[in-house]
């Protein structure tokens, strides 16, 4: 079952957010996941209902409430239509906008409290690993996470294990963004995964852009299954 609710976020904003529920009555382990710059859109709702399907509640936030209509989404590669929200993104609206959301699900009967994650793509990698400092999650996966090396020092804050993918053809990453993440989570001792897939290339997990790699995306899918099981499922 989907639905969209609105959640009153910090500053006074509200922001729309797409629902997937698994069925059973639960309580469910609960995922929050987190879009790409071109919004909430058919690949993120249906990446939710997947999730959801695995037995987890998830929530897929409207991250350009501030700036966007509600239910905004761009074509792929119109960068001129994303560019200003996306550039009026902060830290400190994001960790509002997770609070926001880690909120609402905590307050839900169906939900173990306990057993909240995230996972997020492009923009959402760098917001996952964000909510993972700002609210006391128990996993967090960023894929191809950009701009991730601008938060790398809030790695000493991470709450639950972080599990990061790569992609070696990527040319919006650079490898000193990578490795500047990378050091950045050794130095903090907190526990991790990193993974570098060298054949793929940026976006490859999502099945309706050209980068697309359907290997890549049934590896990594495989390893992030068995993350959340494992920090989400079990006792």
């Amino acid at each position: 079952m989907s639905k969209t609710i609105t959640l009153s976020v910090k500053d006074a904003s509200e922001m729309n957010a797409y629902v997937s529920i698994p069925w059973g009555l639960g309580p469910f382990p609960a995922v929050m996941l987190f879009q790409e710059a071109w919004g909430v859109n058919n690949h993120i709702r249906k990446l939710a209902d997947r999730l959801a399907a695995e037995g987890y509640l998830v929530v897929a936030p409207e991250l350009f409430h501030r700036t966007a209509p509600a239910g905004f989404e761009a074509p792929y590669g119109d960068f001129d239509k994303v560019a200003p929200h996306f550039q009026a993104i902060t830290t400190d609206g994001l960790m509002d906008d997770v609070q926001a959301v880690y909120d609402w699900l905590a307050s839900q009967d169906n939900v173990r409290k306990n057993r909240i994650g995230c996972i997020g793509f492009c923009l959402g990698g760098r917001v996952a690993f964000v909510a993972n400092t700002a609210v006391p999650l128990a996993a967090s996966v960023s894929f191809y996470g950009g701009g991730m090396h601008t938060v790398a020092d809030r790695a000493d804050k991470l709450h639950g294990p972080q599990l990061l993918f790569w992609a070696g053809k990527d040319q919006h990453i650079k490898p000193e963004h990578v490795q500047a993440v990378t050091d950045a989570l050794k130095r903090s001792g907190k526990d991790h995964i990193n993974v570098e897939i060298s054949y793929a290339d940026h976006a490859y997990f999502n099945d309706e852009r050209p980068a697309y790699h359907p290997q890549a995306a049934l590896e990594s899918w495989g390893l992030t299954k068995s993350f959340f099981k494992n920090k989400l499922q079990h006792p």
